[in-house]
Parts: structure tokens; sequence; C-alpha cells
């Protein structure tokens, strides 16, 4: 009994010692970062109670998340076609539309609502055929006058053909058809050459002054089929009048593929330069043909009075032109460039210099418009990039300006005068030199916005300097003091003022000047 009784004893306080023991070790030998699962693991409850509650309360929360009934769940996808939301009807997800649309959870094939759905589908496919996915806000008003440019433009030149045609005798039994054939082949190569000739003559300004050479040209365009349509009345000038208009039609079109990369980047905002280059030319083959099918059925209308058909073009022409040209002058004031050039940055400056603020590419294209017949500052000092001319600058002080010049320089300012016909104006002249970056030239030119902006425009005080006298000494260290002040601000202003351009989505790595104003001063010893 007494080994019983001790082998009970002991085992017992072996059992209850090893346990003691064991955990001691592991709290002594663990380290105190040791991995947290082996943490936990020791830490585990010794009763049951607790994994009790806890399946309670995962069988509680199940039921909570798990609807009964149907319900909206809170997950959107936003799509071309509009906006859904998944839908839990009790027993599958389905996506129902939330975009201002009634929402039908019990019968979903409504006649009404078919309708709706149909209309929406076609309209959708229509959109994603002629749109990119992702555009600019003023995309679509570029679209739409470009619809009305297009389908006028294009029904002219249907009408404007069938005039050739007649005026070379296709269709009469008098026709000679190896004398049309040759008249045919020498317009068209006269027009491909002066083509060649006018891009060659006009590369930088494509960049430069798209607008305005894109809408010259455009009227440019429309003269050209007014003389085709004239050759009915002159066929025996004929192959003048359609060189001409030939060649006219060629520099357009050279104008038209010269500015279209421009255009179609200034509306591609996820990189999707491809994409609206596409779409554009899906866009031109159906506005084309709508254009195509107007003029088919004037025609079809007047087949029977051959009188009227003959001189149909003479009365719609006008009408036609006019709604062309208002349409391609709406559509290229959408048009927002973000690419920088003299007249721009001169622009950005001048608001940054006057408001306090940089403009946007879109408040920037409002104010730059197309320009044929304003006279940009009027009453300013005009800002000239470029190379000094001798019959147009105040020499004694051309000369100080050159003489001032360090090798750390890369522009110089200073003045210069100049005509416009018998008008005699007053400029500033930014010379730029070889190798000067696109942060002197922003400098070059914020420096002589600032002097602009402190020389008020007229004033007599400084006819001194103008006219360059010798007894103009005063005046001369005047002008080169405030030249000075006007740098120093300038150098501390430009950083600030690149950063809030890119900010408002300015292309600032590079500024676009025209063939004047690329020419570049370099020291001798350079």
């Amino acid at each position: 009994m007494q080994s019983a009784l001790h082998i009970s004893t002991s085992k017992s306080a072996f059992n209850l010692g090893s346990q003691w023991e064991r955990r001691n070790k592991v709290q002594t030998f663990l380290p105190f970062k040791q991995n947290l699962c082996i943490r936990r693991i020791s830490e585990l409850p010794n009763s049951l109670t607790t994994s009790i509650h806890f399946e309670f309360e995962e069988e509680k929360l199940r039921k909570e998340l798990e609807p009964t009934s149907p319900t909206l769940l809170p997950v959107v996808i936003r799509q071309s076609d509009g906006v859904s939301q998944y839908f839990w009807d009790g027993n599958a997800i389905k996506l129902v539309s939330v975009d201002g649309k009634p929402i039908y959870y019990d019968n979903f094939d409504d006649l009404r609502d078919g309708c709706r759905r149909l209309f929406r589908s076609c309209s959708l496919g229509v959109r994603n055929f002629l749109l990119p996915r992702e555009i600019n806000e003023n995309y679509l008003e570029y679209v739409k006058w470009k619809f009305l440019h297009r389908v006028f433009s294009s029904a002219l030149q249907v009408l404007a053909t069938q005039a050739m045609f007649r005026a070379i005798g296709i269709g009469y039994a008098r026709s000679l058809p190896s004398a049309a054939a040759l008249s045919w082949v020498l317009k068209d190569g006269l027009g491909r050459l002066s083509r060649c000739i006018y891009t060659a003559s006009l590369a930088s300004a494509f960049d430069t002054n798209l607008k305005r050479v894109r809408f010259s040209t455009s009227v440019v365009f429309s003269l050209s089929i007014g003389l085709e349509l004239m050759t009915p009345a002159f066929p025996q000038y004929f192959l003048f009048l359609a060189s001409i208009a030939n060649i006219a039609k060629q520099i357009s079109l050279a104008c038209y593929l010269a500015t279209g990369t421009a255009v179609h980047r200034s509306f591609a905002v996820a990189d999707n330069l491809g994409e609206v280059s596409a779409k554009a030319q899906i866009q031109t083959v159906c506005f084309d043909n709508l254009g195509l099918m107007l003029a088919a059925t004037l025609n079809i209308m007047l087949k029977n009075n051959q009188r009227l058909q003959a001189g149909l073009p003479f009365v719609i022409y006008p009408i036609f032109t006019a709604i062309d040209l208002y349409g391609i002058y709406q559509s290229l004031k959408h048009v927002h460039l973000q690419t920088l050039t003299k007249d721009r940055l001169e622009m950005i400056i001048d608001t940054w210099i006057q408001l306090g603020y940089v403009p946007s590419p879109a408040e920037v294209s409002k104010r730059e418009g197309i320009n044929f017949f304003s006279r940009k500052g009027k009453q300013k000092w005009l800002i000239r990039i470029g190379c000094l001319n001798p019959k147009g600058q105040i020499p004694k002080l051309s000369m100080m300006a050159m003489q001032s010049l360090s090798k750390d320089d890369f522009y110089f300012v200073c003045t210069e005068i100049g005509f416009h016909g018998f008008q005699r104006h007053e400029g500033i002249l930014l010379c730029l030199r070889e190798g000067a970056s696109t942060a002197d030239i922003i400098t070059g030119l914020l420096q002589a916005c600032y002097i602009r902006e402190r020389l008020p425009y007229g004033m007599k005080k400084r006819m001194e300097i103008l006219e360059g006298c010798d007894d103009s000494h005063l005046g001369i260290i005047n002008w080169f003091k405030l030249a000075d002040e006007c740098k120093q601000y300038a150098k501390g202003d430009v950083k600030l003022l690149k950063e809030k351009m890119v900010e408002l989505g300015w292309t600032c790595k590079n500024i676009l000047l025209s063939t004047d104003e690329q020419t570049r001063f370099s020291f001798v010893d350079d």
C-alpha cells in the first residue's frame, strides 16, 4: 500500500512538476521577440467557454452579413455606358443601372424598359464607334462643329466635281477622253508640286501659328471650290481654273495633315494619341458620306430640270461655304493647345505679372483666337525674339548691351524701332545665344515683360533713350539700371512660374519658335 501510495503521489507530483517546468522553460528560453504565432499558441485559453462564445458570435455576424431580402450592395461600377450597382435578389448577384434610370426588381422584361435599353445600347455603340474612351471635356464640342464643317464641305466638293465633269464634256457626245485625261493629269501634277513647295516654306508656322494657318488655308480651300464651280461657265479655260483650284486644295490638304497631329494630341488626355487619330479618321469618313448623301439628294430632287440643276451650285455655294467656315472657326476655338510658343508664353507672363496667376490652356486658347485683324500690343511695347536689325536699332544702346555680355549670359535685351508700313513703333528685342535653354528663354521673356510694365508706352521722358542722342548718357544709365532690376526679378520668379505652368498642364520642355525667332548669336570664342 505504501508502494502504491508512493507511486500515486510521485506520479501526481511528477506531472505537476513537469508541467510547471515546461511552462517555465518556454517563458525562460523563448526570446522576447519570438514569432507571434508561437506566443499566441502558448497563451491559448484553457476552457471551451471562449470557443463556444466565439462560434456564436461568428454565426451571428454571418447572419447579419447575409441578406434574406433583395438589397443593393455597396459596390458601384462606372463604365462608358453608365453607372451600375450590384444587386442581390436573394439567390444571385445582378448589375442594375443607378444613373437616374428606374430600377425594376421584379420584371426586367417590361416593353418600355426594353426599348429604353435598346436605344441606349445603340447610342452607346455609335458613341464608342466615333469617340475615344478618354477625352477632354471640350472634345464633344469640337466634334459637333467638325460634323457641320465636314458635311457641307463634302457636299460642295461633290457638286464641284460634277461641275468639272460637265466642263470637260463627260457625259456628252462631243467629249474627248484623251484631252480630258491629259488636263486632269496636268492639274494634279501642278497641285502636288505646289503642295511640296508650300510645306517646305511654312514648316515652322504649322507649330507656332497653327490655328491661323489652318483657318486661312480653309478659306483658300473654299475659294478653290468656287473656281471649280466656275469651270462649266468657262470651259475654254478649264485647265487654268482647274489647276489653280487644285493648287489651293493641295495647300489646304498639306496644312490639314501637318496640323492634325498637334490637334489630336491636345485631346489625348490618357496618352491615347493613336486612338484619337483613328477616331478622327472614322469621323471624317462618316461625315463626308453624309455630305455626299446631301449632294446626291439635291441632285435627285432636280434631276428633271437640267437648268436648275446646273444653277444649283451657284445658289448653295455661298450658304454652304459660310456654314463650313463657321464650323471650322468654332471647332478651332475648342482646340486647347498645351505647347508653348512665343505668343502664348507672352500671354501667360502678362497675366502672371498683372493678375498674379497662371492662366490655363483653355483660357489662353480663348484669348488667342485666330488673330487675323487684331493688332496685338497696339498700346504696348512690342516684344520680338530674333537678331539685331542694324537699320532698326538704337546704335549706342545696342552696342553697350552687347559689350556688357559675359560668358554666363545666354541672352540680352535692348530696344528697337520698327515700321509697319508708314507707322513707326517702339519695341523690345530679345536676342538668344546658341545653347540657350528653355529656362533662359522664359527668363529673358519675363525680363522683357517686366521692362514693358515699368516703361509706359509713348512717354516723352524716355525719347532721349530711343533717339540715341549723344547727350542721353543719363537716360542710358537709367535704362541699364532698370534692365538689371528686371533681370533679378525674372531670375527670382522663373522657378515658381514654371512650376505653376506645369501644374496646369503646359508643356514646358520646349518652346516652339518660328524660323526668324530661332536665329541665335554666339561669342567669337565659342
